[in-house]
């Protein structure tokens, strides 16, 4: 398969038993009917248990930031449970 920006040919990964196809060349992501769903059930179960939420809010430290402190600061992105599917 030809990926629809860049005419690239599409390497396939399996994450968590969804299937993804991404562009090695513009890095895009293309989802087949369905696997937007898995990914969306999969994160929803994951967030369910209060555990897993506390866990991950000390592992990718998230923290409230005043105004000041994002004007001081560039915006950092940051990361989720959904980094882990989408990691190539």
């Amino acid at each position: 398969m030809k990926c629809p920006s860049c005419n690239e040919t599409l390497l396939m990964s399996e994450k968590s038993g969804v299937e993804i196809d991404y562009c090695p060349s513009c890095r895009g992501i293309w989802l087949d009917r369905g696997e937007l769903d898995k990914i969306i059930e999969q994160s929803a179960n994951h967030y369910a248990k209060k555990d897993n939420y506390d866990n991950d809010y000390k592992r990718y430290e998230y923290k409230e930031y005043d105004n000041d402190y994002n004007k001081r600061y560039p915006h950092k992105k940051k990361k989720s449970f959904l980094n882990d599917f989408f990691d190539f």
